[in-house]
């Protein structure tokens, strides 16, 4: 199969999109692209990209803290994707995290990542956040870690060798119902962030949530992407990083590529594959084929950027995939008992009579919170297991969300 792909590819005058998506492809198999001169040279991924290019690494969803059956030892497993990096021929100019640095924004679980991180063999680390690292605050405490030199809620730019750098932000201020979200404030500033540059620059943008809309029920994508892509319609190589869907997955555009990556931490399901996202449980022996990095390449001239793929299985170990079970169905309580599981509340709406407590418990692996939309409540981060109660004493209608996870809601009914 690959020489057949080498074949159709290198006996073309140039290369299309099509032969540019089987290129990447390969890619995701091991074998690093580069693009020179129209055509295309594959070169294993041990090679280096050349002195005059620039390599840097990307690390998403390393959910420090998380202990449950999907991975018990989520620190063991980011030291292992740090040892990788660290075993690399030639040292990355620096590092990205495309967030969900900590599982449930806890001091000691930034602590813990930030003690890991500094090992890796890298010039610097870049961040942006996920929504596990703006729980409770909006943020605060992560811009107080990782975003001093940033703008608003941590967006960013920097240059390399060339190359523009943009970190975006889409994991704050979350309406009900929808994606991911940049904001007007950000998108102003991305716009003329970019405006003084030549249409030959090449762009690298990275945020956590996808700016492309990867499955919409299970909200993996960005609202107002289509407002950012906008602005950079005109440069010639655009290339976009996200993690929050702890899987490869690849899509091009016109001038952009989109690619998400894996995570360190653990898989979630395949789009609509499952009855939702979240933490999935695999034979522990698949585990470490399904996690793992991305290297980026850029060689000046080239078309495109090159992206590999490792996982962190031994050489030999393949990515079998197998899904855990769902959790069961607990929609048969009362109406006064809302169960989160699934990312989903159930009932999603309760029918009561005036001064009835409610309560909601959290059923995922995942971390939820209760939201009002019109500010009547709200919970802490739930955690599993954890419960939060309030008692309605007025008749009406109380729509609510998840504030962590916008595409769920639900509402309590008051009569």
């Amino acid at each position: 199969m690959r020489k057949t792909i080498a074949e159709k590819v290198l006996s073309r005058d140039g290369i299309d999109r099509r032969g540019f998506l089987e290129c990447m492809t390969w890619a995701g198999a091991g074998v690093l692209w580069a693009m020179k001169g129209g055509v295309a040279f594959g070169q294993e991924t041990h090679h280096a990209a050349g002195h005059d290019g620039l390599s840097f690494v990307q690390i998403s969803d390393s959910h420090i803290g998380f202990n449950k059956p999907a991975n018990e030892n989520v620190i063991g497993t980011l030291q292992e994707a740090v040892a990788r990096i660290n075993a690399l021929p030639a040292p990355p100019a620096f590092m990205i995290h495309t967030g969900d640095i900590s599982h449930l924004s806890k001091p000691e679980e930034f602590d813990a990542a930030d003690q890991i991180l500094k090992t890796a063999k890298v010039g610097q680390v870049f961040f942006v956040p996920g929504e596990h690292d703006v729980l409770g605050d909006n943020g605060k405490q992560y811009l107080e870690r990782y975003g001093r030199q940033t703008k608003g809620d941590g967006w960013f730019s920097f240059d390399q060798k060339g190359v523009h750098f943009i970190g975006l932000v889409n994991v704050v201020n979350l309406k009900a119902g929808g994606l991911g979200s940049l904001g007007n404030e950000q998108l102003e500033w991305l716009e003329d962030d970019v405006k003084g540059l030549s249409s030959s620059t090449p762009i690298v943008v990275f945020a956590h949530v996808p700016l492309w809309v990867v499955y919409q029920d299970w909200g993996w994508g960005t609202d107002d992407s289509e407002r950012a892509l906008g602005f950079l319609k005109r440069f010639g190589s655009v290339t976009v990083l996200n993690g929050h869907i702890h899987q490869t997955m690849q899509k091009v555009e016109g001038n952009i590529t989109f690619h998400t990556a894996t995570s360190t931490a653990f898989p979630q399901p395949k789009p609509g594959a499952a009855p939702s996202p979240g933490p999935m449980k695999v034979p522990v022996e698949q585990l470490r084929s399904l996690l793992g990095l991305t290297r980026v390449t850029y060689v000046k001239g080239s078309s495109a950027l090159a992206i590999v793929d490792s996982s962190l299985a031994p050489d030999g170990v393949a990515a079998g995939v197998t899904a855990a079970a769902a959790p069961a169905d607990r929609s048969g309580g009362s109406a006064n008992d809302v169960h989160i599981d699934n990312f989903s509340f159930s009932p999603g709406t309760s029918n009561v009579p005036a001064g009835t407590r409610v309560t909601w418990t959290n059923h995922d692996d995942i971390p939820h919170n209760v939201i009002s939309t019109e500010k009547h409540f709200a919970s802490p981060v739930l955690d599993t297991d954890q419960s939060f109660s309030f008692t309605f004493d007025k008749p009406g209608s109380y729509p609510y969300y998840c504030s962590i996870h916008p595409k769920m809601t639900g509402q309590v009914v008051v009569t």
